[in-house]
């Protein structure tokens, strides 16, 4: 039985940092990259950092760039959202998501990834 299971969110002042965690069960981690994605009323799903299985192939959109860090440890089966400088628009539910990685490489883009945790809600207030 698989599992991904987020943690480390919370309300946060503008200008904060949060750190997310995402717990893996079930997997061999290094097999697969990880992906975090936002989730807002009306914004749908945005992904915001993902990273490859071996660790050394991440991703991060422009609106996060510079203040999101993805990492891992395929060890341990963990995988961490280091969130900094946060403002108002990173509110929303976040999410860890696992796709078989295959080429050392990871997407952006929800549809890619085929399992998924409950996510976390961030809150930053102004």
């Amino acid at each position: 039985q698989w599992q991904l299971v987020e943690s480390g969110g919370g309300l946060v002042q503008s200008g904060g940092s949060l750190r997310l965690s995402c717990a893996v069960s079930g997997f061999t981690l290094g097999s697969y990259y990880v992906g975090w994605f936002r989730q807002t009323p009306g914004k749908g799903r945005e992904g915001v950092a993902c990273i490859s299985g071996n660790g050394e192939y991440m991703r991060t959109p422009d609106s996060v760039k510079g203040r999101f860090i993805v990492s891992r440890d395929n060890s341990a089966k963990m995988a961490w959202l280091q969130m900094n400088d946060l403002t108002p628009e990173d509110t929303g539910t976040y999410y860890c998501a696992l796709r078989w990685d295959s080429q050392n490489m990871c997407r952006l883009e929800s549809r890619e990834y085929d399992h998924w945790g409950q996510g976390t809600s961030v809150t930053v207030s102004s």
